[in-house]
This record gives C-alpha cells, sequence and structure tokens, in this order.
C-alpha cells in the first residue's frame, strides 16, 4: 500500500512538473519566434487561416513584381513619347521656316537635311527597348519595331497588340503602346504615319517638287495631326500609369490588413507572454521545491 502510494505520488509529481516545464518551453518559444502557434494542431482553424495569409502574401509579392515591370515599362513609353513630340515640334519650326517666301531654296535644301536628321532620330525613339531588351513600341516583337526597306521608307515590323500586365484581383494594365498607335495618323482621309510625313518633306524641300514652300504648308496640316495623336497616347499612359499606383496602393493596404490579422490570429503578446512566463516558472519552481521536500520524508523521519 506504502509502495503504491509512494509510487502515485511520484508519477503526479513528475507529470505536474513535466507539464509546467513544457508550458514554459512554449512561452519561450512564442517569445523568440512572436509566433502564438508552434504547431497546427494548437489550433487547427487558425493554423489554415494563417497558411492562406501566406498563402495571399506570396501572391501579392508575385504581383507587386508584374507592377513594377509595368511601371517601369510605362515610365519608358512616357519619356519615349515626350522625346517623339519634341521631334514633332521641331519639325514643325522647320516647316514654319520653310513655307515662308522669304528664304531661297539653298536655305530649304539646309531645312531638309536637318528634318531627314529628325525622321533619323525618330527611328531611333521608336526602336527604344524595355529593361527586359524588348521593342518598347514593337508590341510583343523581339526584333525592332520599324524597318528601313530598300526604297528608304521606314516601315512597322512589330505585332499588332501588346499583351497586357497582371496587377492581381483580376486587374491588368497595358504597359505601353505599338507604333502605329503612336505614330500613324490620318491626313484627309488617307493612313499615313510620321516616318513619311518628315520623308517626303525632306525631299520636296532638297528640290523634289516645284514648290517647296507649297510643300511645307502641306505639311503642317500632317504635323499638327501626329502631335495630336501623340499628345492623346501620352494621356492614355499617363491614365495607366496612375490605374498601376492605385493598384500598389491597394495592395499595400490589402498588406497592411494581412498583417493586423497575422498578428491577432497568431501573434504573441509580448507582455502577456512574459506575465504568462514569469506566473509559469515561479510555480514550477515551487513545485520542484515542494517535491524535493515531501520526497525526503518517510516514516522514520518523523520518529526522529
Amino acid at each position: 500500500m506504502i509502495n503504491l502510494s509512494t509510487g502515485a505520488f511520484f508519477s503526479r509529481a513528475t507529470r505536474q512538473i513535466g507539464s509546467l516545464r513544457a508550458q514554459a518551453n512554449q512561452l519561450q518559444q512564442q517569445l523568440g519566434s512572436g509566433e502564438k502557434l508552434s504547431s497546427s494542431s494548437q489550433d487547427p482553424v487558425a493554423a489554415a487561416r494563417l497558411r492562406t495569409l501566406s498563402r495571399n502574401e506570396r501572391l501579392a509579392a508575385i504581383d507587386q513584381t508584374t507592377s513594377d515591370r509595368a511601371m517601369h515599362n510605362l515610365q519608358l513609353t512616357d519619356s519615349a513619347l515626350g522625346s517623339i513630340a519634341q521631334v514633332i515640334g521641331r519639325a514643325k519650326e522647320l516647316a514654319i521656316q520653310a513655307a515662308s517666301g522669304n528664304i531661297n531654296d539653298t536655305q530649304r535644301a539646309a531645312i531638309g537635311l536637318e528634318i531627314n536628321g529628325l525622321r533619323e532620330n525618330l527611328l531611333v525613339l521608336a526602336n527604344s527597348r524595355t529593361a527586359a531588351g524588348s521593342a518598347l513600341f514593337g508590341g510583343e516583337s523581339a526584333g525592332a519595331a520599324y524597318v528601313a526597306d530598300g526604297s528608304g521608307a521606314i516601315l512597322y515590323a512589330g505585332t499588332p497588340e501588346t499583351v497586357p500586365f497582371d496587377l492581381g484581383e483580376g486587374q491588368q494594365v497595358i504597359a505601353g503602346a505599338t507604333g502605329p498607335e503612336v505614330l500613324s495618323f490620318e491626313v484627309n482621309g488617307s493612313q499615313t504615319d510620321l516616318f513619311a510625313t518628315l520623308g517626303t518633306l525632306a525631299a520636296a524641300l532638297q528640290g523634289g517638287v516645284a514648290d517647296p514652300a507649297g510643300a511645307s504648308r502641306e505639311a503642317l496640316g500632317a504635323l499638327d495631326g501626329a502631335l495630336e495623336k501623340v499628345t492623346t497616347v501620352q494621356t492614355i499612359v499617363g491614365a495607366r500609369m496612375g490605374w498601376v499606383d492605385l493598384m500598389d496602393a491597394r495592395r499595400e493596404t490589402n498588406g497592411e490588413l494581412r498583417a493586423e490579422e497575422r498578428e491577432a490570429i497568431g501573434g504573441a503578446d509580448l507582455a502577456t507572454t512574459i506575465t504568462r512566463l514569469q506566473e509559469v516558472m515561479t510555480v514550477l519552481e515551487a513545485s520542484q521545491a515542494s517535491f524535493v521536500k515531501l520526497s525526503g520524508l518517510s516514516l522514520f523521519t518523523m520518529l526522529r
């Protein structure tokens, strides 16, 4: 009977002290990791929700990377469009000078040379590249957006469309524009582009027509149409950049909400955890001290 009672005492004391030590270890682990749950079995529902939050965070990181690429392409497009608008503005200034009756054919020929130079600059701008190395105005083309043929004409060699970027939450954005969307336009019901307009004007000023001043005046209307087209695309690109910014802000807000939910579900409250650890350690020390004293008692000890 005494042996059974003694064994039960030791077994009960061992379980109690072991449980307190396990609680202390768990609380210390929570302090170290900042997480309330060390295993899914502690709270399966909370653990499942935390896994969902982690998955959403990974998807948001992927969306942010795609969004950054889209914004970079849009910024490159906006910069190139600004430079193209400057080319058109300079071409208009030269066309106005050439349309004047106060200059001679030699001066007009010199203006024609400068317009040819503007056309070459335009080709460089039209063949700008993204950070990934693809054609900025070539749609999905890996090669140049515009190429010169054997006759000196400059033709579009890209694809007709640009694949949009996924921004998450089912939203997309087209991060750029194709060459024809920027450089092609109508003049008196006929389709043309800025390369053809500049090439025709340069040839006319260099003796290609009998009335170069008249050709210059005619080119002014086409250049106005070209500038209007570029300005329209600049507005569209600006709106797309604003949309990407809006989605970035929304993603940041959702990230903050996820962080708050993660903290509420699985985060260990520092003050509460420290207080609880101190309480458990105090009880553990008291239990160990009591066990040592009680385990040293015996009938002979009581008789002494």
